[in-house]
């Protein structure tokens, strides 16, 4: 079987720690584009406009891979590479640092803070862990292992060098990672911990909350109670597997949701802008794995708190 052809280097340096766009041109059988114009007209124009494509071109924002900038008039020819920067949308900034847990010539272990995403999604590009990373370490192949929730705190894992990445990305499919969590939630006497928690969770595109639903489990939690105060109770979980939302889902159902979750028990309405006093009282507090390119033991801990429990 014939390995994937690596993709060509964009001629185009990072912005803000985000790679330029690179376009293939495709088969263009039935002859519609004449031009390469037509065609970025076609693409493009029903998302940012007609007339802003032809700025762009105009300005020279559309390049080839030698770098040369694309003219709008040059012959149409399937299977030619182009690069772009795309504008990107104000982001209202995060105002919490990413601290470094760890850093080596192979990998970066950090510390994200709540409401950070950690790769560019959606609304949020320029405002994620890798963006910000890539710029403060001077490391533009940074790419993350895996990923944690953008309302999850905690620890993430990052590769410096693309070689590298397929090794330690392996490691989390194939669950060889102990990961450790620690939540803030409601404190039930009645309720016997420790206990693992196994479910079907489904999660549809578009629908912000999973569901559990009748049906083979294919998550599993393990859930116990470091110590109480008062109405409130610190929990140790630890995850077998990776579903979204997994934790939230398993204390919710147990009738513990955890503090400041804007979506189980009830989700706050799509859109509603952060609430940065009020983060999600969860924390990925640990990662524990072999190195798969050195094979020494690793084991990395959370240099954050959560807010609702304070050091008393």
């Amino acid at each position: 079987m014939r390995g994937r052809r690596k993709p060509p280097a964009a001629p185009l340096p990072q912005r803000d720690g985000i790679d330029a766009v690179r376009v293939r041109l495709p088969e263009d059988p039935e002859g519609r584009w004449a031009s390469v114009g037509a065609h970025l007209a076609d693409r493009f124009g029903g998302a940012i406009g007609v007339d802003r494509v032809a700025g762009m071109l105009a300005a020279g924002r559309f390049v080839w891979a030698d770098g040369v900038a694309v003219r709008g008039s040059e012959p149409y020819a399937a299977g030619r590479c182009l690069w772009f920067h795309r504008d990107f949308a104000p982001e209202e900034p995060v105002p919490f640092p990413v601290g470094v847990v760890y850093r080596d010539e192979r990998i970066v272990v950090a510390d994200k803070p709540h409401f950070l995403a950690t790769t560019p999604r959606g609304r949020h590009i320029t405002e994620t862990a890798v963006a910000r990373l890539r710029r403060e370490l001077d490391l533009p192949a940074l790419q993350p292992a895996h990923r944690l929730d953008r309302l999850t705190a905690g620890l993430v894992l990052f590769v410096v060098r693309p070689e590298d990445r397929g090794a330690y990305q392996t490691l989390f499919r194939d669950r060889l990672v102990r990961k450790e969590y620690e939540a803030v939630a409601p404190y039930d006497p009645e309720l016997a911990l420790p206990r693992t928690v196994r479910s079907r969770i489904v999660k549809e595109r578009g629908v912000l909350a999973a569901r559990e639903e009748a049906g083979e489990a294919n998550s599993e939690s393990r859930v116990e109670l470091v110590e109480h105060r008062g109405p409130l109770g610190r929990y140790r979980l630890v995850p077998a597997t990776g579903r979204t939302h997994q934790l939230r889902v398993h204390m919710n159902a147990l009738g513990l949701p955890i503090v400041h979750d804007p979506l189980y028990p009830v989700v706050v309405a799509e859109g509603a802008a952060d609430d940065f006093s009020r983060p999600l009282q969860l924390l990925a507090r640990v990662l524990e794995f072999t190195d798969p390119v050195g094979g020494e033991p690793r084991r990395f801990a959370s240099g954050l708190r959560l807010s609702a429990w304070p050091e008393g």
